[in-house]
């Protein structure tokens, strides 16, 4: 066995292909879709409590932060369903090549990119 063996630690050297960087993404708005739960489910919660509490959430929508903490939820929620689609496609056998599969990224990264820009149109 060779113990001398080639290591590259150094993860900032390595350069992920297309496909790599937008199923890391998908993954990553998955997480941040799963601690975003919380976020909705009291949000859903306060407003349905009472109308008075229905009004202090909507008022509460007028904070620049809160607004912002909505538009990365939309986002992360918009990107994970286009590149979900993607993948659902990808079992149906469509987009399994090399070629395909970097043009398969590329319309997932650019179709995330407009559904984020339609989600802060949205709620800014």
């Amino acid at each position: 066995m060779n113990s001398i063996r080639p290591k590259n630690l150094d993860l900032s050297t390595i350069e992920l292909p297309l496909p790599a960087k937008a199923s890391i993404i998908h993954r990553v708005s998955g997480f941040i879709l799963f601690f975003a739960v919380a976020f909705m489910l009291s949000a859903l919660a306060a407003s349905l409590e009472s109308a008075e509490s229905f009004a202090g959430l909507k008022a509460a929508f007028d904070n620049g932060l809160v607004k912002f903490i909505a538009w990365g939820i939309l986002s992360a929620l918009g990107y994970h369903f286009v590149a979900g689609i993607k993948h659902l496609l990808m079992d149906m056998g469509i987009g399994e090549t090399k070629e395909s599969g970097r043009t398969g990224a590329m319309i997932t990264l650019v179709a995330g990119l407009i559904v984020i820009v339609l989600a802060g149109v949205w709620v800014w």
